[in-house]
């Protein structure tokens, strides 16, 4: 790590306030070049602490940058990952206000539920589908906290990879009863199909994610617990939506799910 704490707190306080405020910001790295990946996942962390001394519960986790190709182009061999606050979570078919967020934009997933610890090294997709307890659709919600969402990878880890409101929904199966590789989705907006795809986007297999989260949480000495709720990452691109718009996201075996903005 090359930040110290106090500047690990200040910049945790900043980045929170943009999000809870729904104000952009410059990416942190102009200020800190310096900062490492040890610093960004720290940024993180001191984010997630404060949202909970007020109160907050921590309901589950998410993977990003969860495409072969974009991480080939990224310059990094695993994806990132921050977490989901409950203060993040819509009801199924329910409304965000769109005046809360500040660029937002909705990805296709498809979400596990564990039902048993996954802990790192050496976590693999048997092991991820053996401790699931179900999996889900979900759309997840991000919006940068960066302006003209420009950002390095590592202020996005500090930013919780974007993270800013999830729906799930539709039926819940045993992923062993499913080929989640060919799964096929649909969402649409208003009505309209604008993007399609299948599980095979996300890594190959989308329990691929959740391997990774559980090593790179074992590299940190932690672990995914039982009950955790983890968001894969996006099937497709995101797509950016506005005020009035209604998102509805169809995946093969597992029903549907929605929510509009408002």
């Amino acid at each position: 790590m090359n930040l110290d704490t106090t500047t690990i707190a200040q910049l945790a306080e900043h980045l929170e306030q943009c999000e809870l405020e729904a104000r952009d910001t410059t990416k942190i790295t102009l200020d800190h070049p310096e900062m490492d990946w040890d610093d960004a996942y720290a940024i993180q962390d001191e984010i997630s602490r404060r949202k909970q001394a007020r109160g907050s519960r921590i309901v589950g986790l998410k993977a990003g940058l969860t495409s072969y190709a974009k991480m080939h182009q990224m310059g990094i061999s695993t994806p990132v990952f921050g977490f989901l606050s409950d203060t993040f979570a819509v009801p199924d078919g329910g409304q965000c206000r769109w005046d809360t967020l500040i660029h937002p934009k909705v990805e296709p997933e498809i979400v596990f539920v564990t039902k048993a610890p996954l802990r790192g090294p050496g976590c693999h997709i048997a092991e991820v589908l053996a401790a699931t307890d179900f999996v889900m659709a979900g759309i997840e919600v991000i919006d940068s906290r960066y302006r003209d969402f420009k950002f390095d990878l590592k202020s996005v880890v500090a930013d919780n990879c974007s993270s800013a409101r999830f729906v799930v929904g539709g039926i819940m199966r045993n992923p062993g009863d499913l080929d989640l590789r060919t799964t096929g989705i649909v969402m649409e907006k208003n009505g309209q199909i604008v993007s399609l795809g299948a599980g095979a986007a996300v890594l190959g297999h989308p329990a691929n994610a959740v391997a990774m989260l559980a090593n790179h949480l074992g590299s940190r000495g932690a672990c995914i617990p039982a009950g955790t709720l983890i968001l894969t990452g996006g099937i497709t691109e995101a797509v950016a939506v506005e005020a009035g718009d209604n998102i509805t996201l169809h995946i093969q075996n597992l029903g549907s799910t929605s929510l509009s903005f408002v």
